[in-house]
């Protein structure tokens, strides 16, 4: 059952009565456990920092708008506020009330905290304890991250080769907590931790944890990550509008952005810059090695939940929780209202399943979600659906295996299965129907050379495909 405030009067008189009754419950969760109206399981099924943890996530999804009029907007510490007048990029003073959109790009002075607590390394730890032989009971187990579950000696074409447990893997519908790097390497978001696994060796390489801060019951949750293509840096974004750079390889953190003041919905790299798209509608794109790292911004009308350069890097996709499907230029310098998408597409449900063809440079795929449940296929110059599919099932997540032509599909009720489909367009058939998840398949990576297919479901389970 989901929380629900009923608040009346002007906008700062929401936001003021919803954190108190936000920090009420946060207090009164981490010392009796769950709130009676929170969706929580009791009786110890969960450890207590999981269990605070969900009424924290629910409670910033569940949360108020905001008044986006820049006039009424209350900023606290050091901000730097981006203003947009007249098409050109502002730093500091106060925002017109007439201004349409506001950018905002924070920074803090050496004196004071940053809102929230960064990441730090830790090393894996191998416990022979920590592997469970196949066919015993999972229940009876601790289960921690990249525990084996299951595994197969013999490869079989359209099977699950291994299970993997991911306790603590949100399920939430809007996030993108799952990216293969070009080496092979597995990032995946468990509440408020990166736990980073070899695909090659199979063997956890270690995890980004909340850095540890005495009183602070509260971890922010993460909500998207993305390797960059050259597999050197792993980006992670917040619900608290953060993003964290982090050099895997050294092991080290590269840079710590707050661009955005609302949650970080998703990421995409074109080069050296990030691209980054919010729950407000904001498209930020930031070169982390510049002093001032925002170098341009555009808005989209409703919130986005995708976001994903082509493979020529020549256009921006995105995609909205309202069906709209943007395709942006390349030119992303300078901060203007005037700019608007080249094309403008739209499907019944959220744009949330979206991936480019690495083969056909104009075309690029989407999934539909609960209420609609199909897969199209859009060629981006007409603006035009080309081909489409009924899988009769949400679609969760989608990616393209290029090496092997396929287009892969997770999916939730009725059957929670991946699906590979060929791409002779313009036809889309299934091609394997692959079933394991006892829950949605939330997340999709493929791996360069297109085998395996890994897929995390809100089962709290994450297999490998052989393909």
């Amino acid at each position: 059952m989901h929380m629900f405030l009923s608040l009346q009067g002007p906008n700062d008189g929401h936001h003021v009565s919803y954190r108190r009754f936000r920090r009420r419950i946060i207090q009164r969760s981490s010392s009796e456990g769950p709130a009676a109206s929170t969706p929580l399981a009791t009786g110890g099924q969960r450890e207590p920092r999981f269990d605070l943890e969900a009424v924290c996530q629910r409670l910033e999804l569940d949360s108020p708008p905001r008044d986006h009029e820049p006039a009424k907007r209350h900023l606290q510490g050091n901000l730097h506020e981006t203003e947009l007048a007249g098409g050109v990029l502002h730093c500091g003073g106060v925002t017109s009330p007439n201004t349409q959109h506001t950018f905002t790009a924070r920074r803090w002075t050496a004196t004071e905290n940053a809102p929230e607590q960064g990441l730090v390394w830790r090393a894996a730890i191998h416990e022979h304890g920590n592997v469970q032989q196949a066919g015993s009971d999972e229940r009876t187990h601790a289960l921690q991250p990249f525990a084996i579950l299951d595994s197969t000696s013999v490869s079989q074409c359209g099977k699950s080769l291994l299970k993997l447990a991911t306790p603590s893997l949100l399920n939430d519908y809007y996030t993108n907590l799952l990216d293969c790097s070009c080496d092979g390497i597995i990032a995946l978001a468990l509440g408020s931790s990166v736990y980073l696994w070899n695909s090659e060796t199979r063997a956890l390489v270690g995890h980004l944890a909340p850095s540890p801060q005495p009183g602070r019951a509260y971890l922010q949750t993460i909500s998207c990550l993305s390797w960059s293509r050259d597999g050197r840096t792993l980006c992670i974004g917040t619900r608290r509008g953060e993003m964290q750079l982090w050099d895997v390889e050294q092991k080290k953190s590269m840079r710590r952005l707050w661009s955005h003041q609302s949650v970080v919905m998703a990421l995409s790299w074109k080069q050296q810059l990030l691209s980054s798209g919010s729950v407000l509608g904001h498209i930020h794109h930031l070169d982390p090695r510049a002093p001032s790292p925002l170098v341009g911004a555009v808005v989209q009308k409703e919130a986005i939940c995708s976001l994903q350069w082509a493979p020529g890097e020549d256009c921006l996709a995105s995609g909205s929780t309202e069906g709209l499907l943007c395709i942006w230029d390349r030119d992303i310098a300078g901060v203007t209202r005037s700019h608007q998408p080249i094309t403008t597409m739209t499907q019944p449900s959220a744009v949330k399943a979206m991936g480019w063809c690495p083969w056909q440079r104009k075309m690029i795929a989407t999934g539909g979600g609960l209420k609609d449940g199909e897969l199209r296929i859009w060629d981006t110059d007409l603006g035009t659906c080309v081909t489409s599919a009924n899988t009769k099932s949400q679609i969760c997540s989608l990616r393209w295996a290029e090496k092997k032509r396929y287009l892969v599909t997770g999916h939730g009720l009725p059957h929670h299965q991946v699906t590979c489909w060929s791409s002779e367009f313009p036809s889309l058939s299934p091609l394997y129907q692959l079933r394991a998840h006892s829950d949605r398949v939330l997340h999709l990576a493929i791996n360069s050379d297109s085998t395996p297919i890994f897929s995390a479901g809100a089962d709290q389970r994450f297999h490998i495909w052989d393909m």
